[in-house]
């Protein structure tokens, strides 16, 4: 009996250890401070790993992006909230659910006119042969024609009807094809969409560079003004960013991270579009809108990696994102390559 308990004592101790390592371990990955929220944050996110917050980060996670104190503060230790991708998914769900329901209307549309077309002709048939057998004056066709003019007339209205249903559909659908492509704080595009630009250009055999840009000290300025300034920032970086690299695509891939992909430009052309956007970030002088307090020098460091012929997105980033990780070691404010 005291051996038994012993042996579960120390199972349970060895699990408590694990999950105490897993919890370092996804700190560290997440480049997130240990302290009480975040902790408890990963301790929620890991003790339950087929749970609703689990998915959630998942789906934030993919593709190799990690997690800002402003995701985690969104997510909560419970269901996502609206905003999510549960919820985008759940949007997208509901237009399908709406398409659906349309074609399955057009069916019975068709179905019916098909029917009313076998009627008309069966009575016209079956008035034909009346008329040949007893000298009809042909009345009984007109009145038939009549009915199905009628009937045509219905039908267009209703197909009538359908087509703007339609037409309604169509734009909510290409309307939310945008936005599941679009980063709504800063209208840049988001990480799926800087993803399917990677797959066709590569797919095309163009000249590629990949730059991964992070804002340096940003959880700072978060931690000072709040995350409203923080959220002008990024756009600021945003724009910035679109106007000097213009004719590139520049992404905003999570949190305070940004994508751009260079096309048509060498390590070198690359480097130097990229460092002159670092340069114009770096010389703006941001203000509080509401005191015009300055907010202090904003600036990026980056890492910028060629994609070799063949090579899949993900391989590309990681790089990339090595080299950003070792421009912020190396002092920040500055662009990595290989």
């Amino acid at each position: 009996m005291v051996a038994a308990k012993a042996v579960r004592a120390a199972s349970g101790s060895q699990a408590a250890r694990d999950l105490y390592d897993r919890i370092g371990e996804f700190l560290v990955d997440q480049r997130l401070d240990p302290d009480p929220a975040n902790y408890a944050f990963a301790y929620q996110l890991l003790a339950n790993p087929d749970g609703p917050l689990a998915r959630a980060v998942h789906a934030l996670t993919d593709g190799g992006v990690r997690l800002t104190r402003r995701d985690i503060e969104s997510l909560g230790c419970d269901a996502p909230a609206a905003g999510t991708p549960t919820a985008t998914i759940e949007k997208a769900q509901g237009l399908v659910a709406q398409t659906q329901m349309q074609v399955e209307g057009f069916q019975d549309m068709v179905t019916a006119m098909r029917a009313e077309t076998k009627d008309f002709g069966r009575d016209l048939a079956a008035s034909a042969q009346a008329m040949r057998t007893s000298g009809g004056d042909g009345n009984e066709i007109s009145r038939i024609t009549a009915t199905m003019l009628e009937r045509v007339r219905n039908a267009e209205e209703r197909l009538e009807s359908a087509n703007r249903e339609a037409n309604e559909l169509r734009t909510k659908l290409e309307e939310a094809r945008d936005n599941a492509r679009k980063d709504p704080l800063t209208g840049l595009p988001n990480r799926r969409a800087f993803e399917e630009a990677y797959a066709a250009q590569a797919a095309a055999g163009a000249k590629i560079c990949m730059a991964v840009c992070d804002v340096d000290h940003f959880k700072s300025v978060n931690d000072r003004f709040g995350h409203v300034v923080g959220d002008r920032v990024l756009k600021a970086l945003g724009e910035a960013l679109s106007d000097t690299c213009k004719n590139h695509l520049v992404a905003r891939y999570g949190g305070e991270e940004f994508v751009v992909l260079f096309t048509g430009l060498d390590l070198k052309g690359a480097r130097e579009v990229l460092d002159r956007a670092r340069l114009a970030v770096s010389a703006k002088r941001y203000r509080l809108r509401e005191t015009d307090a300055p907010l202090g020098e904003i600036t990026f460091s980056a890492g910028l990696s060629p994609a070799q012929h063949g090579e899949v997105f993900g391989t590309v980033f990681h790089r990339a994102d090595q080299l950003c990780y070792a421009a912020k070691n190396g002092g920040r404010n500055c662009v990595r390559i290989d």
